[in-house]
């Protein structure tokens, strides 16, 4: 069973951020050029929450606000719900799952380390999955 720092290694460490203080407007443009569902909220080495897209509709667009006027720290989403590198991807699957979300950042010694969304979790597991079928085929085809 793949462990999150296994698919870190292969998917990158890279964590895209944005200060509390930007603009929902400043946010939402660097999801856009990452092409990025949710981004983390770090002022200087402190992780303060994270911002997604779902924070954007709801809490800015359904409420008739103005996304250059609010700020990140506004909408942002404070209870970080985060896993660690020695988690599997099933069990952080089932930790997503459960709390409706679908980017979980990866703290070690509280130290943000990492981000994976449930995109990158399916991927992991369909790729688990296949390897399984190769190779109990080539077992059941000798």
């Amino acid at each position: 069973m793949k462990t999150i720092k296994e698919l870190l290694g292969n998917k990158g460490h890279e964590v895209w951020s944005v200060r509390s203080d930007a603009t929902v407007y400043e946010s939402i443009e660097i999801m856009a050029s990452k092409s990025a569902g949710a981004l983390m909220v770090v002022d200087g080495d402190k992780t303060m929450g994270i911002i997604s897209e779902r924070d954007y509709a709801r809490k800015v667009i359904l409420e008739g606000l103005s996304s250059k006027d609010t700020l990140v720290s506004e909408i942002m989403t404070s209870r970080i719900i985060h896993t660690s590198p020695d988690r599997s991807v099933d069990e952080c699957m089932s930790l997503m799952t459960t709390n409706r979300i679908r980017h979980l950042p990866v703290m070690e010694d509280e130290k943000l380390v990492g981000f994976v969304s449930i995109g990158d979790l399916v991927k992991a597991t369909i790729s688990e999955q296949q390897s399984t079928i190769e190779q109990l085929e080539r077992y059941i085809n000798g």
